[in-house]
C-alpha cells in the first residue's frame, strides 16, 4: 500500500545534501536571481543615499529587506509574494519617512540624529567624545584618513550622522616665519629640558586621558621629569589633569586640559 509522503519543511541546505531533483534546485536559482534582482531595485527606489554612507534609520531598513531576501531563498517552500510585501513595505516606509524629514527639521533630527562637535576652537570637546563613546584613538585614526597628522592642527572636527569625521584646519602661518621660527628653534642657545626636539614621524601622544605614553617618551629620548616640567610650564600640576597631550616632529607641545 502506497502511503503518501507527508510535505517537510525545507531549506537549501537540505535539499542540497539529500539530493532532490533538479526541478527544486532550479527553483532555488531563479528565486534567488529574483531576490537579487528585487533587492537591487529597492536600493535604486530608495536613491543615491542608501549606496553612500548610511544613518542608523538607512541602515536598519537595509539590513531588514536583505534578510528577508535570506529567508525567501532558503526556504523554497514560502510563496515569493510573502517576501515582496514585506520588502516593498520597508521601501514605502523609507521613502515616507525620508520625505517627511526633508519637510519638517524636527523630524529629521530625531531619525537621523545631530552632528557632534568633538574639537571646537582648537580644544577637544571630552563630554562630547563620551557620550559619543568615542576614544582619542577613534579620533586620532580619522584625523588621519584626512590627512591631518597632529591634533594641533585641528580648529574644528565634527562627527556627522554618517558617522564621518569633518575636519577644519587651523590658518597657517606663512612659510617665512615657519622657517624663522625653525631657525630660532635650531639655534644653540636652546638647551636645557625645553630644547627642541626633532624627529622623523607622525606627531606621537605623550599622554591620553591622563595616562603618560611611556614609550613613545623613550622615542623621543624624554623621561617623565621632562614632560612634568613641560606641563608644568603650561600651567598644569599633574599628569591626571591632562586629557590629551602630543609632540610633533619639530619638538611642538599639544596639551589639552580635562575640564
Amino acid at each position: 500500500m502506497n502511503k503518501t509522503r507527508p510535505l517537510r519543511h525545507r531549506t537549501f541546505w537540505q535539499t542540497y545534501r539529500k539530493g532532490e531533483d533538479a526541478v527544486e534546485l532550479l527553483t532555488i536559482f531563479w528565486r534567488t536571481a529574483f531576490s537579487y534582482f528585487m533587492v537591487f531595485l529597492m536600493m535604486r527606489i530608495m536613491g543615491k543615499r542608501e549606496i553612500g554612507k548610511l544613518s542608523v534609520f538607512d541602515l536598519v531598513i537595509s539590513i531588514m529587506i536583505a534578510e528577508i531576501a535570506v529567508f525567501v531563498i532558503e526556504d523554497v517552500n514560502k510563496p515569493l509574494l510573502e517576501g515582496i510585501v514585506p520588502m516593498v513595505t520597508l521601501v514605502a516606509i523609507q521613502i515616507a519617512i525620508a520625505y517627511v524629514t526633508l519637510k519638517n527639521q524636527t523630524i529629521r533630527l530625531w531619525f537621523d540624529g545631530k552632528p557632534s562637535v568633538l574639537v571646537e576652537n582648537g580644544k577637544l570637546n571630552r563630554a562630547e567624545m563620551s557620550k559619543q563613546r568615542y576614544s582619542l584613538d577613534d579620533l586620532l585614526l580619522q584625523l588621519r584618513e584626512n590627512n591631518v597628522t597632529d591634533l594641533a592642527d585641528v580648529e574644528t572636527a565634527i562627527l556627522e550622522t554618517t558617522g564621518k569625521l569633518s575636519v577644519v584646519k587651523k590658518e597657517r602661518v606663512d612659510k617665512k616665519n615657519d622657517r624663522a621660527q625653525s631657525e630660532s628653534e635650531d639655534s644653540p642657545e636652546d638647551t636645557g629640558s625645553s630644547a627642541k626636539i626633532r624627529y622623523e614621524g607622525l606627531p606621537l601622544p605623550l599622554i591620553m586621558d591622563g595616562k603618560v605614553q611611556d614609550q613613545n617618551l623613550q622615542k623621543i629620548g624624554k623621561t617623565r621629569f621632562w614632560l612634568k616640567n613641560q606641563i608644568r610650564e603650561r600651567g598644569v600640576v599633574d599628569f591626571k589633569d591632562v586629557f590629551f597631550c602630543s609632540i610633533d616632529h619639530r619638538g611642538r607641545l599639544f596639551l589639552d586640559r580635562k575640564s
